[in-house]
């Protein structure tokens, strides 16, 4: 399984870089340099730590998420096994987050039928805490308002869904006669219970408020580069413009949102009078300053967790 993520990863590495090859083609390189020569290199460390911030931010709801279910998990191998998700940031949904669950299963043999759900919470915190953000900008700036409506509609939909345990029990109590699904009733037990406690008021509301703080860096981030090209451009248009990007990127289930991301930035940034070259740098130095270089702190923390732990078993992990 690791061989088959490292090989996506690849993929989404070339996918991107014909992207960029084929966006610096339509704008035009040596206009595209003269964007680059205009940046303030002394930035990109604050941008790093920004970036690293959200992690960091984010590593205390996975944290939280594990003290919920009650998961026996040193805070170091707790760090690294959450870093180490970062390397799938290039995955679609970042489905390949689920790597956390196996690598906890490494450690203390916690199945992945209960860690897993916390990879779906995740996402669902972090979706909601960015449409929260969109659907403010949206009607502030009246753009995409429809859009970012519907996605919050249909998350909360969802999540309504997955906490009623009426409506589980009438499925299961269906699908049982199925002989597949009645093998692994056990499972899906354990997976339900874990997503069922982990989308609580409580706990929701909790992460929902740390997803929020945490995105916030990011967004931050993508002002100060934003701000570089055009000052005039005010903070909250850019957490929105950020927030708006990345969630049309993700509902995409494209690997990182690759193109359907850079298309949202490079559309808003030049509808605000942007030029396209400088539109073009700004999504390049934002994207490198947070998915590429999650995927890097990812691969450096997935090379320390084998170096402790040895190759990684897949084998009879639920």
């Amino acid at each position: 399984m690791l061989e088959k993520l490292k090989q996506r990863t690849l993929i989404s590495i070339a996918f991107a870089g014909l992207l960029y090859l084929a966006i610096t083609i339509y704008i035009d390189f040596d206009l595209l340099l003269l964007s680059f020569r205009k940046f303030n290199l002394l930035l990109i460390p604050f941008l790093l730590l920004l970036s690293l911030g959200n992690y960091l931010v984010r590593y205390i709801k996975w944290n939280y998420y594990i003290s919920i279910l009650n998961i026996d998990l040193h805070k170091k191998d707790s760090l690294m096994i959450f870093m180490s998700g970062l390397l799938m940031s290039v995955t679609p949904g970042k489905i390949g987050e689920l790597l956390k669950a196996y690598l906890v299963k490494t450690v203390n043999k916690t199945p992945v039928s209960v860690t897993a759900p916390i990879i779906f919470a995740e996402r669902a915190t972090d979706f909601l805490s960015l449409t929260i953000l969109a659907l403010i900008g949206a009607y502030i700036y009246d753009y995409g308002r429809n859009a970012a409506l519907i996605i919050t509609i249909v998350i909360l939909i969802g999540i309504f869904i997955l906490t009623n345990r009426k409506l589980f029990d009438s499925i299961m109590k269906f699908l049982s006669k199925i002989k597949f699904v009645e093998k692994r009733i056990e499972s899906i037990e354990r997976l339900y219970h874990s997503t069922y406690t982990l989308l609580k008021i409580k706990p929701l509301i909790i992460a929902i408020i740390i997803s929020v703080l945490s995105w916030g860096f990011e967004c931050y981030g993508y002002y100060l580069v934003i701000n570089n090209f055009n000052n005039t451009i005010d903070v909250s248009w850019s957490f929105f413009s950020y927030s708006f990007s990345t969630i049309v990127g993700a509902v995409s289930m494209l690997p990182g949102g690759l193109g359907v991301t850079e298309g949202s930035f490079l559309l808003m940034l030049t509808s605000k009078g942007l030029s396209a070259n400088d539109a073009a740098a700004t999504t390049f130095i934002t994207r490198v300053a947070t998915l590429w270089f999650a995927v890097i702190v990812g691969i450096l923390a997935i090379i320390f967790f084998q170096r402790r732990f040895g190759k990684i078993n897949f084998n009879n992990n639920t």
